[in-house]
């Protein structure tokens, strides 16, 4: 059976970007769950008993049979500076797997690096555990197809704060600088100066 997971970000009792959330469970229904309505993600959340300071990671597995009971973790931010370039061949997903052994197979390549930057057909897609996008000077840009489609990543499309663009590994040095962002890294609280090791 097919199992998804949305990784939400709680901070002093809020949960933040439900509403993106709640799309991409829509997708995900309507792409392997066709004849059964979505379920509602806040009045699920808003429902239970939840840490209300702090910052914590709030994992939530569903199927077609709806949500199960939501993990709360403590949150602690990685710290990434140096990547190991990793070639993929990993199609994108409309949803976000429950299985990451994938990412984790590729993270565990990752030498003396912190992470692994992805690459596919010579475009960068993600990292592991995040998306990205680059400064080239005047504006961010984020891959068109990344492996990955974030919840955050959506939120900054709409604000026009990146925009898609396709980005060529061996074009990356013209770019000033990258950021990781994800449901928990806010865009800016990681960001690093292009010098890929």
């Amino acid at each position: 059976m097919y199992r998804f997971l949305e990784t939400i970000k709680l901070k002093d009792g809020l949960f933040y970007r439900l509403p993106y959330h709640q799309q991409r469970i829509n997708r995900c229904f309507a792409f392997y769950f066709k004849d059964c309505k979505a379920p509602d993600l806040a009045a699920f959340l808003l429902d239970k008993d939840f840490p209300k300071s702090d910052v914590y990671k709030c994992r939530v597995l569903y199927d077609v049979q709806g949500f199960m009971d939501p993990e709360f973790v403590l949150y602690q931010m990685k710290h990434i500076q140096t990547f190991k370039i990793m070639n993929t061949i990993l199609e994108p997903f409309c949803c976000k797997p429950a299985d990451r052994s994938v990412f984790e197979e590729l993270f565990a390549l990752r030498g003396h690096a912190d992470d692994v930057l992805l690459v596919r057909d010579g475009l960068l897609t993600d990292t592991s555990f995040a998306n990205i996008a680059c400064f080239d000077g005047v504006k961010w840009v984020t891959p068109r197809h990344p492996i990955i489609y974030g919840t955050q990543r959506a939120y900054l499309l709409k604000e026009k704060m990146i925009i898609e663009k396709d980005i060529q590994l061996d074009k990356l040095h013209q770019y000033k600088k990258l950021r990781l962002f994800n449901a928990m890294i806010e865009f800016g609280e990681l960001e690093i100066e292009i010098g890929l090791k």
